[in-house]
């Protein structure tokens, strides 16, 4: 192993059992392979899937894998929502599902899951609803605690994703973190996750190799 994979290795040990604490079942997986191997044993034939629009479930494959297998899963594909109306509907589907699909924005090395959210559906569905929810975290995304976790995702993460999805924002333009107010922002919801309540409920798949934003 390179000693950047030694290092995420031993990094990966310390945080899974500070999840553990926080009764998230977490695993490691060196590549994203690996990961995908692992979520597809997570999920339970005849269940019904939601998803988050995360880069990194699609970036492993497990977004087509469950797509490809109706016979499987059935798959709650907010994408074809044609109104504002029918995405609230599947919305409601997505909050109904046996596991949600979603990556974390970024994690402290203590264990905590840190998200921002325009909607909010993504973590709406990460705070409740789901029976599960399945995170798929690189761990390139490790931060060393809460305001560290933020800092990095409105730099890092933000504008990017305001660039893929075409959104008329500041940081879209200039490449930084305006602290706006605008309709398209994408920066509406800051949540911190702590803990489940409901043990093994959120389930974190931690990768050694950079994925999503």
């Amino acid at each position: 192993m390179t000693p950047k994979e030694t290092a995420y290795t031993i990094q990966a040990e310390r945080v899974i059992g500070e999840m553990k604490r926080r009764n998230f079942e977490a695993f490691y997986c060196p590549t994203k392979e690996d990961a995908l191997k692992k979520a597809i044993s997570l999920i339970e034939k005849g269940s019904v899937v939601g998803s988050g629009g995360s880069a990194t479930i699609k970036e492993i494959g497990l977004l087509d894998y469950v797509m490809s297998h109706p016979e499987d899963y059935t798959y709650v594909d907010r994408s074809l929502a044609k109104n504002d109306q029918e995405a609230r509907e599947y919305h409601a589907k997505n909050i109904l599902s046996d596991y949600y699909l979603m990556s974390s924005n970024a994690f402290t090395a203590d264990g905590q899951l840190i998200n921002i959210d325009g909607n909010g559906n993504r973590v709406s569905c990460l705070c409740f609803g789901p029976k599960h929810v399945i995170i798929v975290v690189s761990m390139n995304k490790m931060c060393a605690d809460v305001e560290d976790a933020y800092r990095r995702i409105r730099q890092d993460a933000c504008p990017p994703n305001a660039l893929r999805l075409n959104l008329d924002t500041p940081c879209a333009k200039t490449g930084y973190c305006a602290e706006c107010t605008s309709t398209s922002s994408i920066c509406a919801s800051f949540v911190t996750t702590r803990m489940s309540r409901y043990p093994g409920r959120i389930k974190v798949i931690l990768v050694g190799e950079p994925l999503g934003f």
